[in-house]
């Protein structure tokens, strides 16, 4: 499914009005400003408190278990082995044991995490744009 163009009106005023023309799976024109199941779940899948983080730190490559707490200040253990779960049973993420004394469990994306790449790059530099900057009055 595709994302019908802005409203006219509601575009932001630097970026280029969307070209996509409106239309659902089978080809057949959509309600405007719909939003389609895939987009609906990979957004609860994104707004779920520490994922983008998690995701953020494993676009630079694999990571231990502690590395991970260590570079996502503020998580708790529990919080980010449930996180890892989530991720691994969405298909995001992939657990690798690696045999040995001791052993040593890792964590990479998968094709489809490290195709968030550009959303997650995306969101960092809306975050150092806006997120930071006062709220208007």
């Amino acid at each position: 499914m595709r994302v019908p163009p802005i409203p006219v009106g509601n575009e932001v005023s630097e970026a280029p009005q969307a070209t996509i023309p409106p239309v659902d799976d089978t080809g057949a024109a959509e309600t405007e400003g719909q939003v389609c199941e895939h987009f609906q779940h990979a957004a609860e899948i994104l707004g779920r408190r520490w994922i983008p983080q998690v995701i953020r730190v494993l676009l630079y490559g694999p990571a231990r278990f502690g590395e991970l707490r260590e570079r996502v200040p503020g998580i708790s253990d529990t919080l980010l082995s449930e996180r890892l779960k989530q991720l691994e049973d969405e298909g995001i993420v992939l657990r690798t044991v690696h045999g040995g004394r001791p052993v040593l469990i890792e964590y990479s994306l998968t094709e489809s995490g490290a195709g968030l790449g550009k959303a997650i790059e995306a969101l960092g530099e809306w975050a150092e744009r806006f997120a930071g900057a006062e709220a208007p009055a």
